[in-house]
C-alpha cells in the first residue's frame, strides 16, 4: 500500500490468491488489495496470526501499521469472526451496500484456554487474605472468567480386610488434598496473558487482588521460606574490578555495542563484522569488535571537558562465527591522557600522563585482584599502539593484555588534543580463570602453609557448591 518493494524471508506470512500475493499477513496490504474509488465488490477477511512472527516482520521491513500493532499484542482466533461480523454491519449502516450471505471460517487448531485450579489456601498463602471459594468466584467473574467449584470428597469406604485399627489409621496426602474445595478458573478468550500450571496460578491470583483492592491486603510476613540466594561470581568479580578502577581515579563509561565499519576501523581493521539486519542507523550497522574503539571515541567526544580524562568500560565484543550466534567474550579497556595533576595556583606546570601512570595503575589493579606473578614485556603485536612505547600484560607467564601509547597514525584519525593518549585492553575470560595466588601480609609463605590455605578453601567449596578441585 505505501509504493514499496520488499525483499522477503522465509519466515515472512503472505496472504495470497491464485493470482499472487495479496499482502503481508498482520502487517500491511499489498497494491493489488487496495480499495479505490471504482472498487464494487469488497471481501472481508479476519484472522489471528502469531504475534511473535507479526512483530519480528514489522520490525525487519520498518512497517509499524494499525494491524501490526494490534496483531504484535496477540488476538484471540475467536475474535477473528466477530470482527468480520461488526464489519459488515458497519459497512451495512453506513455505506449503501448489499451483504453476501454465508461466511466461510478455516479454523483448524482450535486453541484451548487455560484452565487453572485455585483454593482459598492459595490465596491466603500467596496473597495473605481470607477469602472462601464463593467469594474468589465473584472476583474473577467480574472479569469473565469461567469458574466451577469442586467440594471436597473423601473416600472412606474400605473393606474389611485392609481396615487397620483406629489407631494405626492414617490420611494420604492424596486425601488430604481431596478435603480441600477447588476452584476450576477457565480464562476468556481476550485474555491471552493467563498462563498455565504455576504461572497461571500467579496470573489468576493477580486478578483476585486487583478485584479485591491492593490497599485491602494487610500486611504480613511471608509465610513461606525464602529461596536459598545464589550469586553471581561473574557478575561479582565484575563489580569488585569496577571497585578497584574507580578507587585508582578512573570514571566508567557505557558506550553503544553498535557502531559503524569506518569507527571501527580507526583503530583496527576486520574483514568480517556481525552486521545487523535492520540498523536504526549507518552509523550502527555492525557490531564492535574492539573495546579500546569504544573509549577513544568516549574520549574524544569529551576532550574539551576536562584537563585530564582517564576512562574505563567493561563489556563484550562480538566475533563471528560461520552459522552460529556470535561470540561475545568480556573484555576491559582503558584509556588516559591530559595532565597527571589538575592545575592549581600553588604549583608549577603539571606534567602529562605518559607511559609509566598507565603501567603503575595495572599493577595496582592486578595486585587488588590478587595476583603477585606479574610481568611486563615489549610487544608490537598490537597495531593501534605505538611500538617502541607499547607493553604486554602477563600474570602467571600468560599473557592477559597490553597497554602503551596511542600509534600515531591512529591518534591523527582522532581529535585528542596534544598529550600523549595511553590505551590498555584486557581479555577478561583469560584474567578470570587464573587461579589466584596466596600471600601473607607480613611474611613469604612457605609451600606447606599455602597448601593448607588451599585444601581449606576447597574443603569449603566441596560443602557450599560441590565444587572439585581441577587436576
Amino acid at each position: 500500500l505505501d509504493g514499496a518493494k520488499r525483499a522477503l524471508t522465509p519466515a515472512n506470512v503472505l496472504v495470497c490468491d491464485e493470482k499472487g500475493p495479496l499482502s503481508i499477513a498482520g502487517v500491511m496490504g499489498g497494491a493489488e488489495s487496495e480499495v479505490a474509488d471504482k472498487t464494487r465488490n469488497i471481501l472481508l477477511e479476519g484472522a489471528a496470526w502469531n504475534f511473535i512472527n507479526i512483530r519480528r516482520t514489522a520490525k525487519q521491513h520498518n512497517l509499524p501499521s494499525e494491524a501490526s500493532f494490534r496483531f504484535s499484542r496477540g488476538v484471540h482466533p475467536a475474535l477473528a469472526e466477530q470482527g468480520v461480523k461488526r464489519g459488515l454491519q458497519l459497512m451495512s449502516q453506513w455505506a449503501d451496500c448489499d451483504i453476501a450471505p454465508g461466511l466461510v471460517d478455516e479454523y483448524p487448531l482450535k486453541p484451548k484456554d487455560p484452565t487453572i485450579t485455585v483454593t482459598p489456601k492459595d490465596v491466603k498463602r500467596l496473597l495473605g487474605i481470607e477469602l472462601s471459594a464463593q467469594e474468589i468466584v465473584d472476583l474473577l467473574e467480574r472479569l469473565e472468567f469461567k469458574c466451577k467449584i469442586k467440594e471436597p470428597k473423601l473416600d472412606t469406604r474400605k473393606s474389611e480386610k485392609t481396615r487397620k485399627p483406629k489407631s494405626e489409621s492414617r490420611i494420604s496426602n492424596t486425601e488430604l488434598s481431596n478435603l480441600e474445595t477447588r476452584i476450576s478458573v477457565t480464562a476468556p478468550p481476550h485474555r491471552l496473558d493467563i498462563g498455565e500450571g504455576v504461572i497461571g496460578l500467579a496470573d489468576v491470583l493477580e486478578e483476585v487482588a486487583r478485584v479485591y483492592g491492593y490497599d485491602r491486603i494487610p500486611e504480613t510476613r511471608m509465610a513461606d521460606a525464602l529461596p536459598p540466594q545464589i550469586g553471581n561470581p561473574v557478575n561479582e568479580w565484575e563489580e569488585h574490578l569496577r571497585d578497584l578502577l574507580v578507587a585508582l581515579g578512573l570514571q566508567e563509561v557505557v558506550t553503544y555495542r553498535m557502531t559503524s565499519v569506518e569507527r571501527e576501523s580507526r583503530v583496527i581493521a576486520h574483514n568480517e563484522y556481525v552486521r545487523i539486519a535492520n540498523p536504526i542507523a549507518p552509523e550502527k550497522s555492525i557490531l564492535r569488535r574492539s573495546l579500546a574503539a569504544s573509549v577513544l571515541d568516549a574520549l574524544e567526544k569529551n576532550i574539551h571537558l576536562s584537563e585530564s580524562l582517564s576512562f574505563f568500560e567493561i563489556g563484550p565484543v562480538f566475533e563471528p562465527l560461520k552459522n552460529d550466534l556470535p561470540n561475545e567474550p568480556r573484555r576491559l579497556a582503558v584509556a588516559m591522557t591530559g595532565l597527571r595533576d589538575a592545575a592549581a595556583w600553588d604549583m608549577k606546570d603539571s606534567p602529562a600522563l605518559d607511559f609509566y601512570d598507565m603501567k603503575g595503575r595495572i599493577e595496582l589493579l592486578l595486585s587488588g585482584l590478587g595476583f603477585t606473578d606479574i610481568s611486563f614485556a615489549s610487544t608490537d603485536s598490537v597495531n593501534y599502539l605505538h611500538p617502541g612505547k607499547a607493553a604486554q600484560v602477563q600474570v602467571n607467564g600468560q599473557a592477559v593484555g597490553a597497554f602503551g601509547e596511542l600509534h600515531p597514525l591512529v591518534r591523527e584519525k582522532y581529535e585528542l588534543g596534544d598529550a600523549p593518549v595511553l590505551v590498555a585492553e584486557f581479555d577478561l575470560e583469560i584474567l578470570r580463570g587464573i587461579a589466584p595466588t596466596y600471600q601473607a601480609a607480613d611474611k613469604t609463605m612457605t609451600d606447606a602453609e599455602a597448601a593448607a590455605i588451599r585444601n581449606k578453601i576447597v574443603k569449603r567449596l566441596e560443602q557450599e557448591v560441590g565444587a572439585k578441585l581441577r587436576s
